[in-house]
C-alpha cells in the first residue's frame, strides 16, 4: 500500500517491487498458455462452452494481468512509457475482443477455427501485452542471470501467444487422419453441430475438412517462416546470448511435447508438435555469428527459410506435420521473412534492443 501512489512511468522502482510485478507477470503468464493449451485441444472435442475448464483457467491469468496493467497504469513503476503503452494497449485489444468473440460464436455459431477475426483480436492484445512486458523487463532490470533468465521467459511466451493459431492445423491432421480411420475423436454432439451447420449430412467427409483445416495449406510454413523465425530474431538480439534463439524455441517445443500424452491420456485429441521450428532458430542463432546486418539479413533469412521447409517435410514423411506446399510457397516466405528481418535490424539500432547495449546503459545508470 505505501507504493499505492499516482505517477508518471519511469519513475524509480525499488527491487523488491520490481521483481514482485514480474513474477506475478510469470504467473499469469503460466495460466494463460495452460487453460490456452488445453482449450485448443477440447474444441477438437467437444461443443463450445463460455464457462468451460481452459477458458476458466485462462481467466485466471487475465485477471492477474489486468491487475498488474492496472499497476502500471496508475503508478507508474516498473516501465517506460513505451512498456506502459504496449501494457495499456495490448490489455484494452483482448478485453474488448472477449465480448466480440462471444457475440461471434452467437452469430456464426461453432467457428472453430483459430484464425477467426474475434481469436486474432485476442491474439493481438495478448502480442503487445507480453511485448509490453518484455520490454519493461528489458530496460530496467539489472545485468546477471536472473535478467536472462526471465527474458528468455518471456520470449517462450511471446513465442507461444505468436505461433497459437497455427495449432489449429497441427491438430487438425490428426482430426482428418482419425475421420479417415473412422474413429473421430470428436464427440458426436459436436460433429452433429457442424455437420448441420454447414448443411452437410455427418458421414461427409467435408465436415472434417471444413473445420479441420478451414484455411489454405500453404498459409501454415508461411507463418512459420516468417512469424516464428521474427520471434526467434528478435529473441536472439535481446538475449544476446549465443544459442538463445534456439533455447527459446527448443522450450516450448519441449512444453508442447510433454503436455501431448497429458491430454492424449484424458481422452483429448492429438496434435503434431512443430519440431521443426528448432532448426530454423538454430539458423538465426548462427545467422547472428555475421556481424555485418545486411549479409546477416540476407543469408540468415535463406538459410532459416530451407531449413524450415526441409525439417517440415522430414517431419511429415517420418511423423506427421500439416500439408506440404510448392517451393514457391517458400520463396515468398523467403522475401517477406528478408524484408521484416531487415526492419528488425533497424530497430535493434533505433530503440536500443541489442542486449549488449542496452546492459551496457543500465550498468551505467545503476551506478553511482
Amino acid at each position: 500500500m505505501p507504493y499505492w501512489t499516482r505517477g508518471k512511468a519511469g519513475r524509480e522502482t525499488p527491487e523488491d517491487l520490481f521483481r514482485l510485478l514480474y513474477l506475478g507477470w510469470l504467473v499469469a503468464f503460466s495460466f494463460k498458455v495452460l487453460g490456452a493449451s488445453w482449450d485448443v485441444s477440447w474444441h477438437f472435442k467437444w461443443l463450445r462452452d463460455d464457462l468451460a475448464p481452459p477458458h476458466l483457467l485462462n481467466s485466471v491469468g487475465t485477471a492477474i494481468a489486468l491487475a498488474l496493467t492496472i499497476i502500471h497504469v496508475y503508478t507508474g513503476y516498473g516501465v517506460d512509457k513505451m512498456a506502459q503503452r504496449l501494457i495499456a494497449w495490448g490489455t484494452g485489444v483482448f478485453l474488448v475482443a472477449v465480448p466480440l468473440d462471444l457475440i461471434n460464436h452467437r452469430i456464426n455459431g461453432l467457428d472453430i477455427t483459430s484464425w477467426s477475426p474475434s481469436h486474432l483480436m485476442l491474439y493481438i492484445g495478448t502480442f503487445f501485452m507480453i511485448c509490453g512486458v518484455i520490454r519493461g523487463w528489458f530496460v530496467r532490470a539489472r545485468p546477471g542471470r536472473m535478467r536472462t533468465m526471465v527474458l528468455g521467459g518471456l520470449f517462450v511466451f511471446l513465442f507461444e501467444n505468436v505461433w497459437f493459431p497455427a495449432q489449429h492445423q497441427e491438430y487438425g491432421v490428426y482430426s482428418i487422419a482419425a475421420w479417415d480411420r473412422g474413429q473421430p475423436e470428436a464427440e458426436p454432439i459436436l460433429i452433429k453441430f457442424a455437420a448441420d451447420q454447414i448443411g452437410l449430412p455427418v458421414d461427409d467427409r467435408a465436415v472434417a475438412l471444413h473445420f479441420a483445416l478451414p484455411v489454405p495449406d500453404q498459409l501454415y510454413p508461411l507463418y512459420a517462416v516468417i512469424a516464428a523465425v521474427l520471434v526467434a530474431v528478435y529473441a536472439r538480439a535481446m538475449i544476446g546470448r549465443m544459442f538463445s534463439a534456439t533455447a527459446v524455441v527448443a522450450v516450448y517445443v519441449a512444453f508442447r511435447t510433454l503436455i501431448w500424452p497429458l491430454l492424449a491420456l484424458a481422452g483429448f485429441p492429438h496434435s503434431a508438435v512443430p519440431v521443426f521450428l528448432i532448426v530454423g532458430a538454430l539458423a538465426v542463432d548462427l545467422s547472428f555469428l555475421i556481424r555485418i546486418p545486411a549479409l546477416r539479413v540476407l543469408v540468415g533469412s535463406l538459410a532459416a527459410t530451407v531449413l524450415l521447409d526441409q525439417a517440415l517435410r522430414f517431419q511429415h514423411a517420418t511423423f506427421i506435420a500439416p500439408p506440404l506446399v510448392t517451393p514457391m510457397t517458400m520463396v515468398i516466405g523467403w522475401a517477406g521473412l528478408a524484408v521484416l528481418w531487415a526492419a528488425a535490424e533497424w530497430s535493434f539500432s533505433r530503440h536500443t534492443l541489442r542486449a549488449q547495449e542496452r546492459e551496457a546503459v543500465v550498468s551505467a545508470t545503476a551506478t553511482p
